[in-house]
């Protein structure tokens, strides 16, 4: 008898355990209760709703989107040019259909910078590019009907940039090919577009042979000197744009000599150049390490382009970049960066295609560092090294009289293909 009272005990202790509120259903309720309880989880109490105020949401980083950082149109008589400068690789759709209101090329995952929507909300973008974010996630460069005869999408990289060209129609745009005749909505008003100053042609190229006399640069195993290679490819590379009609060509040193970093950029300044190349040879202490790189004035982005301008600069490592900011507000113009970004990379794009087929070029791409003369000259700068002295084999390229002409008709090239383009930029 006692043993069956305490059965029924436990039996009734377990019932309320099983009731209480979150546990497991009582096996032993009815099937009235089951539903109750079940109806009660399926629709629990509502929560209040959580403020719209301040939507949080993921930095364009975090979610995989190349930043459009910069906007840039250029235009001449047979063509205008797009540029967009790009934060990371894009992959715009190839080849978008033409539809009856003209075609629209779709760049996805990818959002505007806010240098990039400041010159749109300005008006600082040439007709007839129509740009928009059409999503979070998408951006559209879209050519009206009759506003072109043909366009080319090249996508660029090091650094990654996407360019459409446009060539203009070749007779005037009637409002009957624009839109029908009986539509009298009026068009909607654009932006004023800033005025064009006339392009200025470039006549004063100043090379610039890095080291000199008591400055022998870097050296190599065999005792090759740094200021030697670059004056050799410097006299070439003078001889070959004298050669040009309408170039002026000017050295900062034609023989052994020593010459302030501070008198190259009073030179080129005071010469009121247009361009100026100045040419050095790399060192690395790992020896195994070769190739060329281009640089342009900037900050520098890796401790290694850092290490490179305090060495060319003669200066500590730790204060080689400090201020470099103020300097880009103080002394230069964004105009002379982007000319520089351009002259870097169609100088480094001529060496690779010229010297890639005869050696086994690494190429380092186009960087950016605080290097003295990029840093105080006026015109659009750029500093090549043209392979490291400190590799044994480029070491015996570099004293070969076929290599260093063979680098001199490279930036040959590169020069004459950025004074070619040239024509395209407003000033």
């Amino acid at each position: 008898m006692r043993s069956a009272l305490w059965r029924i005990l436990i039996l009734a202790f377990l019932v309320g355990l099983f009731d209480l509120p979150g546990h497991a259903l009582n096996p032993f309720h009815t099937g009235q209760a089951f539903a109750a309880t079940s109806a009660a989880r399926q629709e629990p109490p509502a929560k209040p709703k959580r403020s719209r105020t301040s939507p949080v949401r993921l930095s364009p980083t975090a979610l995989g989107l190349t930043t459009i950082q910069n906007l840039r149109t250029a235009r001449s008589p047979g063509l205008t040019r797009l540029v967009l400068d790009l934060d990371a690789k894009a992959r715009p759709s190839k080849h978008p259909q033409l539809q009856a209101e003209g075609v629209t090329i779709e760049i996805p995952n990818a959002t505007l910078g806010p240098s990039a929507k400041a010159k749109l909300a300005a008006g600082r973008i040439a007709k007839p590019f129509i740009i928009t974010q059409s999503t979070e996630r998408s951006v559209e460069v879209s050519l009206p009907t009759g506003s072109f005869q043909s366009y080319k999408l090249l996508t660029l990289a090091n650094p990654p940039r996407l360019v459409i060209d446009i060539i203009p129609p070749s007779e005037p745009l009637t409002t009957q090919s624009v839109e029908p005749p009986f539509d009298l909505t009026p068009p909607l008003p654009t932006p004023p577009q800033p005025a064009q100053p006339r392009a200025k042609s470039f006549k004063t190229i100043v090379i610039d042979p890095g080291h000199g006399g008591k400055d022998p640069g870097a050296r190599g195993q065999r005792g090759t000197e740094e200021k030697d290679i670059t004056l050799k490819v410097a006299l070439k590379l003078r001889d070959l744009l004298s050669k040009q009609p309408g170039l002026r060509v000017l050295m900062t040193r034609e023989r052994d000599q020593f010459v302030e970093l501070e008198d190259r950029a009073k030179f080129a300044n005071g010469q009121e150049a247009d361009l100026f190349v100045s040419i050095h040879v790399n060192s690395h202490p790992q020896r195994s390490v070769k190739g060329i790189e281009i640089y342009h004035f900037g900050q520098a982005k890796d401790q290694r382009a850092l290490e490179v301008a305090a060495r060319e600069n003669g200066t500590p490592l730790n204060s080689t970049g400090v201020g470099w900011e103020y300097l880009v507000a103080d002394l230069l113009t964004a105009k002379k960066i982007e000319e520089s970004l351009e002259l870097a990379w169609t100088a480094k794009e001529a060496m690779v295609t010229n010297l890639n087929g005869h050696y086994a070029l690494v190429d380092h791409g186009v960087k950016t560092a605080p290097f003295y003369v990029l840093r105080f000259t006026s015109m659009p700068s750029i500093l090549a090294e043209i392979a490291y002295i400190s590799n044994s084999a480029e070491e015996d390229l570099l004293r070969t009289g076929l290599f260093t002409a063979r680098v001199a008709e490279a930036l040959e090239e590169g020069v004459k293909t950025f004074l070619a383009s040239a024509k395209l930029a407003t000033r």
